[in-house]
């Protein structure tokens, strides 16, 4: 079952979800409204390697907007850090974004019961478009757990997106085994 705004308000007063900064103009329905943070970040090599520690380069979006480059993955974070202790977070991205052609997310739309920090993006894009610190980006829905969570994300020894940024954070696939 998704939450309705009124339950993700009986949660955050529960403090079983959190978000920083909480503005109530952007809880909808069944979701709240997330805003692109002030930083992007791109692969410093033009071939990844799953097995090897890929770097990237943060720059902050300017005043005036990014142009982004169709073919080209940008990492993008949300503006809002949230927890969620409770409930099995999705983001998605709201239609607005996706009419102007942009992807939010590659394949990493769940998050888990005990993810406590701002949402990394796979940003990319059909056409070129000019994106703005702070514009809405995608929506969070949260949905209820059956059961008890026994492995909450934020007590995993081997989570390897648990510290607290405002930028975004690269892949850590390369911390596998395989």
């Amino acid at each position: 079952m998704i939450l309705s705004d009124s339950r993700i308000l009986e949660e955050i007063e529960k403090g079983t979800i959190i978000i920083e900064p909480f503005d109530r103009s952007n809880l909808g329905s069944n979701s709240y409204d997330v805003h692109l943070g002030r930083y992007l970040a791109m692969y410093n090599e033009s071939t990844l390697d799953a097995r090897k520690h890929n770097t990237i380069t943060h720059f902050e979006i300017p005043d005036d907007g990014y142009v982004l480059q169709p073919g080209k993955l940008y990492l993008g974070v949300t503006d809002e850090y949230t927890e969620t202790h409770a409930h099995v977070p999705f983001l998605e991205g709201k239609s607005s974004t996706g009419r102007l052609g942009i992807n939010i997310h590659a394949t990493a739309g769940k998050g888990d019961v005990g993810f406590c920090n701002a949402w990394t993006l796979e940003i990319s894009c059909i056409e070129k478009v000019r994106v703005y610190a702070g514009m809405p980006i995608g929506q969070l829905i949260y949905f209820t757990t059956e059961g008890e969570v026994s492995n909450k994300y934020n007590k995993k020894k081997d989570a390897k997106y648990t510290n607290r940024t405002d930028k975004p954070v690269e892949s850590m696939m390369w911390k596998n085994k395989f």
